[in-house]
């Protein structure tokens, strides 16, 4: 562009000396007539820089135009590239908080397993131990040689009860081979349910601890099938935390959601072991558990206090 107005101007410059020595008085007529074709030339020089000029200035608006045009092609691409990275971490960040709530779930689900299996083995152990029960009751054990069954000659005065499975002369059936007699063992008596539950419930308010833990586990121990047994290794745990033994109260809490997972007070256990866990300075498996309770009961008051704990902690409650 400018070499072209130079060269212009250069023109401009020749046709003006041109001009000034056309209008000067010729001294010969074959000078005049140089003089004239000189002109002509100078003429058709600047038609032709204009013509050049026009050209040039053509082009070059052509040029601002493509590349205002290149430019707002570029904006817009870098608003494209802009809203798909925006959405590609929008995505990102929504697959991996479906990818924790399913790890979430999983955990849970192994968890339940977990419990079932417990449970069932539980189960199993408790069946065994009344089939031998059964069989005890059914076939009691043999006498020890010398000795004399009730009603006996020799035998002492008032042991004149027939045992089951004695005959109606008074003398009980000796074994194939033996001559033995036979008598029932002892049985053991058990504690009345509800006045052994509710007099530990009592002791534990009145925080005497050990009779109230013993009470309790003679619930557990003698009716391990009712629905009080739970609340009673419940109650358990509870007397362990209150007194800050927590490997103590992590198991005992462990029995209530493995064999009582449908007790009421199994939401309370969860966050308690959870808790207990955290004193126990074992962060990952406390910060688990109250997941795990946020995730199994996330309406009740207990995932309440779970999540107000995590965020005191500063931990992120969905691994949501």
């Amino acid at each position: 562009m400018q070499t072209a107005r130079a060269l212009r101007n250069r023109f401009l410059v020749a046709g003006a000396i041109a001009i000034i020595l056309g209008s000067a008085p010729a001294p010969a007529h074959a000078v005049s007539k140089e003089i004239v074709e000189l002109q002509t030339q100078v003429q058709q020089l600047l038609d032709q820089v204009q013509r050049l000029q026009s050209t040039l200035d053509a082009r070059f608006g052509a040029l601002q135009t493509l590349a205002q045009q290149t430019a707002d092609q570029a904006t817009q691409m870098n608003a494209a590239v802009a809203a798909l990275q925006q959405k590609l971490n929008a995505e990102d960040d929504a697959l991996g908080g479906k990818v924790d709530t399913v790890s979430g779930q999983m955990q849970s689900l192994n968890d339940s397993l977990d419990e079932l299996k417990t449970r069932a083995d539980k189960l199993d152990k408790e069946i065994q131990a009344l089939q031998s029960q059964l069989q005890n009751i059914q076939n009691p054990p043999a006498l020890t040689p010398g000795s004399t069954a009730p009603g006996a000659p020799g035998a002492a005065p008032g042991d004149n009860a027939l045992p089951p499975g004695s005959n109606s002369a008074g003398g009980l059936p000796a074994p194939s081979g033996s001559g033995a007699n036979m008598q029932m063992p002892a049985a053991q008596q058990a504690p009345p349910l509800q006045e052994t539950f509710q007099a530990a419930l009592r002791d534990y308010n009145a925080a005497r601890y050990p009779l109230a833990a013993s009470e309790f586990g003679d619930v557990v121990h003698y009716y391990p099938l009712d629905d009080l047994a739970g609340t009673a290794q419940f109650y358990l745990g509870e007397i362990a935390y209150q007194q800050q033994q927590y490997n103590d109260a992590v198991n005992d809490y462990n029995a209530v959601l493995e064999g009582f997972a449908g007790n009421s007070r199994a939401p309370t256990a969860q966050l308690h072991k959870g808790l207990s866990l955290l004193e126990l300075k074992k962060r990952e498996a406390g910060i688990h558990e109250l997941r795990l309770l946020i995730q199994r009961y996330p309406h009740s008051p207990e995932a309440a206090r779970a999540r107000s704990k995590l965020n005191e902690m500063g931990v992120r409650i969905s691994a949501h």
